[in-house]
């Protein structure tokens, strides 16, 4: 079965305070993302010391490196430059919490995918030879923001890379995001299953305008999370699956923040509404394993 895990940020920039709340509720895993105010490429050697101290000590371990590999803009030499660099650093802290999983996007969105297809082909070329280089993979997460919004582009980008060191993200809520997105579940899933790498779990829906906004884990009423854990299980998906709510209890995170998260503006008030969130997801899991069918 699938392990639960938290983007740290959610809870907090102290990482103690991340650990501390994981272990309350029992969750062995966590995906850094900004610690300590700093994003996981900034991390210093004794930072990442640190962590594994505090882990260990907790009996925990890391699931994934949540980078902003390409959350840049495409066709930007520097930029690109720069972000081989965050993701070779990501990679280096990868192997040190003795992980393979770094996250990875598509750029800021320009226009249609479609327009700049070739290049977002080309772009993720050099990325491959590091990851076979360093025995790791890149978890390419679909986002709106980004040019691969949707789970459907996602699944041509996927087919079209052809690589197995480049593999899916599933976040249900991004497609309630996407202009084009599908019903996450079992739609928009079924195309991310033959890539499946890693899962981001949050919920939202759309109001009376249409407008997308997060809530908690199981009241959004348009993602079947029950039915999306229990495809999970039935797929026999042995990883993590990180809290990642974005919905915060007093008021909806801003767009600068939900497409850069990171630092004490975005982790305040993560710890309740996290913990809001991991009620829900224990609840929703006890009623899955109190099915008949549940696998021993």
């Amino acid at each position: 079965m699938f392990k639960l895990s938290v983007i740290s940020d959610e809870i907090s920039q102290d990482f103690e305070r991340v650990v501390q709340v994981c272990g309350e509720y029992g969750v062995p895993m966590v995906e850094p993302r900004s610690v300590w105010e700093k994003p996981p490429q900034k991390l210093t050697d004794e930072d990442v010391a640190r962590m594994k101290g505090i882990l260990g000590a907790a009996g925990m371990k890391v699931c994934c490196i949540a980078s902003p590999f390409l959350k840049c803009d495409l066709g930007n030499a520097e930029h690109y430059a720069e972000h081989l660099g965050i993701l070779r650093r990501c990679i280096e802290i990868a192997h040190a919490f003795d992980c393979n999983i770094i996250r990875g996007f598509t750029f800021w969105k320009t226009g249609p995918a479609k327009d700049v297809w070739q290049q977002l082909l080309d772009a993720y070329q050099e990325p491959i030879r590091l990851l076979e280089a360093e025995d790791c993979y890149i978890g390419i997460e679909n986002e709106a923001s980004t040019h691969i919004a949707t789970a459907a582009e996602a699944e041509a980008l996927y087919k079209d890379i052809n690589h197995p060191r480049i593999k899916a993200i599933w976040d249900p809520a991004n497609e309630v995001y996407a202009d084009d997105g599908e019903l996450p579940f079992p739609t928009a899933f079924e195309r991310m299953k033959p890539n499946l790498i890693h899962v981001h779990l949050k919920d939202a829906a759309r109001d009376e305008n249409g407008e997308p906004h997060c809530l908690p884990i199981g009241e959004g009423g348009y993602i079947d999370y029950p039915g999306q854990l229990q495809a999970l299980i039935d797929m026999g998906y042995q990883g993590a699956c990180s809290l990642e709510t974005h919905w915060r209890p007093a008021q909806q995170l801003d767009e600068a923040l939900l497409n850069r998260p990171g630092g004490a503006a975005f982790s305040a008030l993560g710890e309740e509404a996290s913990r809001i969130c991991f009620d829900n997801l224990k609840r929703i899991i006890g009623e899955i394993r109190d099915r008949p069918q549940f696998p021993e």
